[in-house]
């Protein structure tokens, strides 16, 4: 059987973003994201590369997924600790995933699972370093095409999950719920976590979309970190932030496209933090402009 574009688009939605990017549909990107710090001339820079690979089996999929980001934190102020320690640290992610659709039916249930290493790899790998990823979902996409493949009718699209790392100190399942609605050719809307947006096309290359988004890091410090007259030692580095801001979309072709999203924080916290999740020393929490760029092959 012929898989068409829209069958692979809703797998795709369906499975690539449970653990960062719930509503995109890329089958790779290169991204570049900046954060300068409020005060002083430390910034965050983040490089991020994603390839994803849809296989059918019948009107099933099996979905192997990769992602690499290069994060660099640069410091330029007194630290009461080596800042050299967290100054990069890497993410190298491995996933696979098995999608079903039910029959006669707009629904599809998934299964992912994969393993992440997230360290500052000052030395070899150790087990603190390696993360385990599970989810399961479920998604209904609502999109009736006529017997062209054109798009009748109102596409909308809801997206159920449940998601689980073995991330220290957060021992349960984090809940997914999404929803999309086209509202008509020019304007379309997403509800949901981690992105909320409203978006209007001007035509089919060029649009612009206002959002809110949460992004995030997490990862081990392996010679870990202790601070003068603190008890607790610091045994990994995260990031936490809500951005409100606009973005721009341009599609060079049907599928390649490039993006530039620009916000300011509406919540900044960059922490080191023991295994119960407990602070040893804020970097910074003070509110500031956050910018993220890149290149997409989507569907």
């Amino acid at each position: 059987m012929r898989n068409s574009p829209s069958k692979i688009l809703a797998v795709l939605l369906c499975f690539i973003g449970c653990f960062a990017v719930a509503q995109t549909s890329d089958l790779a990107r290169i991204e570049y994201l900046r954060i300068p710090f409020s005060k002083g001339k430390q910034s965050l820079n983040r490089f991020r590369a994603l390839l994803q690979a849809p296989i059918p089996i019948k009107e099933d999929y099996l979905v192997f997924g990769f992602e690499y980001r290069y994060l660099d934190l640069d410091f330029e102020k007194d630290v009461p600790f080596d800042p050299t320690i967290i100054g990069n640290t890497q993410r190298i992610e491995g996933t696979v995933g098995y999608v079903k659709k039910i029959k006669n039916t707009n629904w599809r249930i998934a299964a992912k699972t994969g393993v992440r290493f997230a360290s500052n790899f000052e030395r070899s790998l150790t087990n603190d370093d390696v993360i385990y990823l599970g989810a399961i979902y479920a998604i209904n996409n609502v999109r009736n095409l006529d017997e062209n493949e054109v798009v009748i009718g109102k596409p909308y699209r809801w997206i159920f999950g449940l998601i689980y790392t073995s991330t220290p100190g957060r021992n349960y399942p984090i809940p997914l719920i999404n929803y999309y609605r086209e509202i008509n050719e020019t304007w379309s809307y997403t509800a949901g976590v981690p992105k909320s947006l409203i978006r209007y096309s001007f035509n089919d290359k060029n649009h612009l979309q206002a959002f809110v988004t949460l992004d995030n890091f997490f990862a081990n410090i392996q010679d870990n970190i202790r601070i003068p007259n603190n008890s607790k030692v610091g045994e990994n580095i995260s990031m936490t932030n809500v951005v409100l801001g606009l973005g721009y979309e341009h599609y060079f072709t049907d599928h390649l496209l490039y993006y530039c999203y620009a916000g300011y924080t509406l919540y900044n916290e960059y922490r080191i933090r023991d295994n119960n999740r407990d602070d040893v020393f804020v970097i910074e929490n003070d509110n500031t402009f956050y910018i993220r760029s890149g290149l997409k092959f989507k569907i």
